[in-house]
C-alpha cells in the first residue's frame, strides 16, 4: 500500500528508545493503575513512544460496512497518521487522517484520483487528539509520562487523565484481574457527521491482546461513539480492528 510521506517523515526520524521498564518505578500509583501497567509493560521492556502498526478490518460508511487495510505511526511527540485503503461499493478508497504538530486533517478519495472527504482545522484537530489519546493503550509506556496522571476508580477501573496535543482527557481504563485491558472510553471532541461539533463519549471493547517485545497490547478492537450508552451498537459502532504487526521504536 502506497503511504503518506509524513507517515515515513514520522517513523524515519525518531531514534530508538534505549529506555526500559523498571517495575520499581511505578511503586506510588494506585494500585488498579500499576496492575495494569505490569500486565502491559514487562521488566525490561522498552519504554517506546513511537509504534508502527498493521490492521485490516471494517469500517461503517455509506452504505454500511466496508472492509479495509491499513498502516499507523504514532508518535507520542508529534502526533500520528492513519494511512488506509476501504472498498466501497467494490471501488477503492484510499487517503489519510492525521495530527502531526498540532494541525489535524483528513484526505480520502476515490480510486485515488476523485475526492470524497477533505477536512481541516480546528475541531478536526481536537477530534484527533482525543484519538491519539484513546489509542494510548497501543503505547503504554507513554502512560508513564508527566502529562499523565492515573486515579483508581475501584479495582477493574482505572482513570489516566492526559494532558497533551492540546487538548485535556480523562481515559477510563477497564481491566480484568490480570491486569487485561477489556474496555476504554473518553468524552472526545467531535460531530458524529452532524457537522456539530461538541464532546461526546467515545471507545470501544477489547476483545484480544497480544505482547510484541515485551509490551502487551489489544490487537481486536470495536470502536465508535457513544460508547457506554445503549446506543452504541446501532448507532456509534464503526470500527472494528485486528493488528496485525506492531513494531516499537
Amino acid at each position: 500500500m502506497r503511504h503518506d510521506r509524513t507517515l515515513e517523515e514520522l517513523w524515519n526520524t525518531i531514534p530508538a528508545s534505549h529506555e526500559v521498564f523498571d517495575p520499581g518505578s511505578i511503586e506510588g500509583l494506585p494500585p488498579t493503575a500499576r496492575r495494569y501497567l505490569t500486565h502491559a509493560l514487562a521488566p525490561g521492556a522498552k519504554l517506546s513512544t513511537c509504534a508502527r502498526l498493521k490492521m485490516s478490518g471494517t469500517i461503517k460508511l455509506d452504505p454500511g460496512w466496508c472492509e479495509f487495510v491499513a498502516e499507523q505511526v504514532i508518535r507520542w511527540d508529534r502526533g500520528f497518521v492513519w494511512s488506509a485503503r476501504a472498498k466501497v461499493n467494490g471501488l477503492p478508497v484510499v487517503g489519510f487522517d492525521r495530527l502531526v504538530d498540532g494541525h489535524g486533517a483528513m484526505r480520502w478519495k476515490l480510486l485515488g484520483l476523485f475526492p470524497v472527504m477533505k477536512a481541516d482545522g480546528r475541531d478536526i484537530a481536537r477530534a484527533a487528539a482525543g484519538r491519539l489519546h484513546a489509542e494510548a493503550i497501543w503505547l503504554p509506556a507513554v502512560l508513564l509520562g508527566s502529562d499523565v496522571v492515573w486515579t483508581d476508580t475501584d479495582q477493574n477501573h482505572t482513570t489516566a487523565t492526559i494532558n497533551a496535543h492540546g487538548e485535556r482527557s480523562e481515559l477510563d481504563i477497564q481491566i480484568d484481574e490480570d491486569g487485561r485491558v477489556r474496555s476504554c472510553c473518553l468524552q472526545r471532541w467531535g460531530d458524529m457527521n452532524t457537522g456539530e461539533f461538541s464532546f461526546h463519549p467515545f471507545g470501544g471493547l477489547v476483545e484480544s491482546e497480544h505482547t510484541f517485545e515485551g509490551i502487551t497490547i489489544p490487537t481486536r478492537h470495536r470502536v465508535g461513539w457513544l460508547f457506554g450508552t445503549s446506543r452504541f451498537e446501532d448507532e456509534g459502532e464503526f470500527f472494528r480492528c485486528i493488528l496485525e504487526d506492531v513494531q516499537f521504536r
